[in-house]
């Protein structure tokens, strides 16, 4: 009897380390790690909360953005984003295409937003798209 309530506890604990393993692998924020390493495209939002701020990474450098609710001509909408980097002191060879690819994905999102970027980066950006 021992051995099957053994088993049982053996059983269940593989299943547990199993569904703890698949929630870490799965973890949105471990993925926008792993992407700002290998230096690629990631975009983290929660688009039904607009109180979380957005976050990308792109080409290893990391950016966070946050939104602001306004109208549009038939509801309301994220209107306007403010996107900063988390280290300014980092952006050496980031180049304006880059900030435009990003403003593209931005817009992909969020259709109706005016995107503001803050310093330093407000100072590569030339046209407005």
């Amino acid at each position: 009897m021992i051995y099957l309530i053994f088993r049982l506890l053996i059983f269940i604990a593989m299943i547990l380390l199993l569904y703890t393993a698949y929630k870490y692998v799965m973890n949105p924020k471990r993925k926008l790690e792993v992407a700002k390493e290998k230096k690629t495209f990631y975009f983290l939002d929660d688009a039904d909360n607009i109180k979380k701020n957005l976050l990308m990474t792109y080409k290893g450098f990391l950016f966070e953005g946050e939104k602001y609710l306004g109208t549009t001509e038939k509801s309301f909408d994220v209107v306007n984003i403010s996107v900063h980097a988390h280290n300014p002191g980092e952006l050496k060879g980031l180049e304006r295409n880059d900030l435009y690819f990003l403003e593209e994905e931005i817009l992909i999102r969020y259709p109706f937003a005016k995107i503001e970027w803050q310093y330093p980066i407000n100072k590569l950006i030339i046209t407005e798209v």
